[in-house]
């Protein structure tokens, strides 16, 4: 069989040539999270990942919480998914419906809705 030019195994420092999404482990091994799909703790962790970008855009409401803007037609591009999935999973972190680790806000008037990735660990709010 020809070699296809395409190494099998990583050398040296090429493993960090990538960009990586973090998943929190208790979303994994916290019982309260156990129903949630792992799509939707994917989801979570790219929700996560975009809060760095929030803020060096400087996103943030009077209270100083920040929110980032991902929509329904982004989420489907990046997962793979159709628009009816990705709106399950965004329901299954929401606040509302979910397990109350995101908080969206519509907008209205063709604005994009704000989402609030929130904690998962406390309730505390961090002093300012």
């Amino acid at each position: 069989m020809a070699e296809t030019g395409i190494s099998k195994y990583f050398y040296g420092d090429e493993a960090e040539q990538f960009i990586y999404f973090r998943i929190p482990r208790q979303l994994i091994t916290d019982p309260r999270f156990k129903h949630l799909s792992t799509d939707a703790k994917l989801l979570y962790g790219m929700l996560l990942d975009r809060m760095s970008l929030s803020v060096k855009n400087g996103w943030y409401d009077e209270d100083g919480r920040v929110y980032i803007y991902y929509t329904v037609e982004e989420i489907c591009a990046d997962m793979n998914c159709g628009r009816d999935k990705a709106m399950k999973m965004l329901a299954d972190l929401d606040t509302r419906k979910g397990v109350g680790l995101i908080n969206r806000v519509k907008q209205g008037q063709g604005k994009p809705t704000k989402l609030y990735v929130r904690r998962f660990t406390t309730g505390a709010v961090p002093p300012q």
